[in-house]
């Protein structure tokens, strides 16, 4: 497929990056980090998402969705980036709307309705270890009567101390390093036992860890099939991969086009930065990156939206290449904006630590790296 968007993915475009940078720019960013918000995020503005469709991008029409498709949803993504909005889209409407594609139609019509509307947000409950590691499921989901009681605690929750959904992995049978054995779950998250506990991180946005002392589910919970769940999960993370991608092409996108307009504006001896020659060359450097980034993370949400058997290893090359491209943006943004890219009142440090946070995300680069060298074997 050729690596552009198309005229209906461009309308979309056109529709978007407008309304997020009206809605949600970097100034609502800074304002929430002032008011040290509990939160993380604005419900008004998950709402005025809803509004346009956004929430629904890939729930199908039959639940009220937009039906489209991972790159109609990297689009939303790349403006949150551009525009480091914090927003619990990449959890809700990517990750957990792509697990309940493969729950009963009693959880989807429980559930995808209210995401679409703006009611629920979700989160998903993978990691287990200081670093992203989510072939390893340690987390326990025994028998009990007609369902299961889960015991063991998640790290690194992106907003689940807001979610009103928790879509957990949990081991029901083998050990914590076993492929097979696995289960996802859907755990409201006001359910008895369970406690989640929030941290800011480093880009103002909030992670919890959640701690299942005993929860009971009934067997309706089950996402998928029992002990069969590492299909599904996989699938959800190439999604969120891609996904991820996508924001931190928006963070670069955004950094870029700051340190440009600074390289058109400020003057030394007498002269515009941006006409010496070297400055150009880290420009255009940074430039050719940021294309191959792009079209690498395209890629994948192609792939995934046409069942390519290569979309697993796609959502990893795009993760790890955005993650290198998006790492030289931001540090060149800082550096050549020189003493003041370092104070608080340029907006380029935001920038920066939003980069941080999403390239550890998910997997970072040289955990993609090492992932894509066991996928050719070696």
């Amino acid at each position: 497929m050729p690596l552009f968007l198309d005229a209906e993915q461009e309308m979309l475009a056109d529709t978007v990056r407008p309304f997020i940078a009206e809605t949600a720019p970097v100034a609502h960013l800074r304002a929430l980090r002032d008011a040290d918000d509990p939160a993380g995020f604005s419900r008004k503005v998950w709402r005025a998402f809803a509004g346009m469709g956004f929430t629904g991008v890939l729930v199908d029409e039959a639940h009220g969705g937009l039906g489209l498709g991972q790159v109609e949803a990297g689009i939303v993504l790349e403006e949150i980036g551009r525009n480091l909005t914090p927003s619990p889209f990449l959890g809700t409407a990517v990750g957990a709307v792509e697990a309940l594609r493969h729950a009963d139609e009693a959880m989807q019509g429980s559930w995808l309705p209210r995401i679409v509307s703006g009611e629920v947000v979700a989160a998903l409950a993978l990691d287990e270890s200081a670093r992203h590691r989510p072939e390893r499921v340690a987390l326990k989901a025994e028998r009990h009567g007609n369902g299961f009681r889960l015991s063991g605690a998640k790290q690194f929750v992106a907003f689940g101390h807001e979610a009103d959904l928790l879509v957990v992995s949990a081991r029901t049978s083998g050990g914590a390093a076993d492929e097979d054995g696995v289960t996802l779950f859907a755990l409201p998250r006001t359910q008895a036992g369970v406690t989640v506990s929030a941290e800011r991180l480093a880009d103002v946005s909030m992670a919890a860890r959640v701690e299942l002392d005993g929860v009971e589910l009934d067997g309706s919970a089950v996402i998928g099939e029992v002990d069969g769940g590492r299909a599904v999960l996989n699938r959800v993370l190439s999604c969120v991969r891609a996904g991820a991608a996508s924001e931190l092409q928006g963070v670069a996108e955004g950094a870029s086009a700051m340190t440009l307009d600074y390289l058109k504006q400020r003057k030394q001896f007498g002269r515009v930065i941006g006409s010496y020659q070297a400055l150009q060359h880290r420009a255009a450097h940074l430039y050719s990156e940021l294309e191959v980034a792009r079209a690498a993370t395209l890629k994948a949400q192609q792939s995934l939206d046409a069942g390519s058997d290569t979309a697993d290893r796609d959502a990893s090359v795009a993760k790890a290449m955005a993650g290198m491209a998006s790492g030289l943006a931001v540090r060149e943004a800082v550096q050549m904006h020189g003493g003041i890219g370092m104070t608080d009142e340029y907006d380029v440090g935001f920038f920066m630590k939003r980069q941080r946070v999403l390239a550890e995300m998910f997997g970072d680069t040289d955990y993609h790296a090492d992932l894509l060298a066991r996928m050719e074997g070696y």
